[in-house]
């Protein structure tokens, strides 16, 4: 099944390449900065996020004065991002956590240590999940890490890379061992763009989906009930 699930993969990354183009990885920033943004990404869209972040470091020029500010005013900052309450106090927290373990504000070090050791470290610090630490190693370090937001858990899930009811924590190693480090950048970006643009969470547009042929949603309802 293992062999069966990477021939999927391949095929999937492929037939995406061809259709959306195959994104080149850059480096986003550095990896506190992106730490901060992925934060703020959680539940909202990216023009929410880039707004408050935005509105965040033109207020406060450093991440230490981010961290010493009174909340209300980093709550305030960020506001465009929605769930200010939370996200605020989480990101102050952070960047408290990280002076008091590292002695400053950088995740620098990241790049150097053993990928479980750098995903457990991020792990560590409160409200950052294996989602946010995977996006922080690939998108800022390009480390070989596999992000699972909703749109690739949604993807993979209908498309059967995953086995049914997995949780998005269990789909990173899952999705990580089918594919080659090198493709985990472009496949993560194209899995977003197709789950935006095609397999949608609702009013999935499987009649123009490239995938057809190997998705098990497909398969299993809307072909049966087209042939019903």
């Amino acid at each position: 099944m293992t062999e069966a699930l990477r021939a999927k993969y391949e095929h999937v990354f492929r037939v995406l390449n061809e259709t959306y183009g195959r994104p080149v990885w850059r480096s986003h920033g550095p990896p506190l900065d992106e730490l901060v943004a992925t934060i703020l990404s959680q539940a909202t869209a990216d023009v929410n996020t880039e707004r408050a972040y935005a509105e965040l470091t033109t207020r406060f020029p450093t991440w230490e004065a981010v961290r010493d500010a009174p909340p209300e005013a980093v709550v305030a900052a960020i506001r465009s991002a929605g769930l200010s309450n939370t996200k605020g106090p989480r990101i102050q927290n952070a960047l408290r956590h990280i002076e008091r373990e590292r002695g400053e504000l950088s995740l620098d070090f990241l790049g150097d240590l053993p990928l479980e050791e750098a995903m457990a470290w991020l792990t560590r610090i409160e409200g950052v999940g294996p989602k946010t630490a995977a996006i922080v190693l690939l998108f800022s370090l390009g480390r070989p890490a596999f992000p699972v937001d909703t749109h690739v858990h949604r993807v993979s899930g209908r498309l059967g890379l995953i086995p049914p009811k997995t949780n998005a924590v269990k789909a990173h190693p899952l999705l990580e061992s089918l594919g080659a480090p090198e493709t985990y950048y472009p496949m993560h970006i194209n899995l977003i763009r197709h789950g935006r643009e095609i397999c949608r969470a609702r009013a999935p547009q499987c009649h123009i989906c490239p995938l057809q042929d190997v998705c098990d949603y497909y398969q299993s309802f809307v072909w049966r009930a087209a042939d019903g």
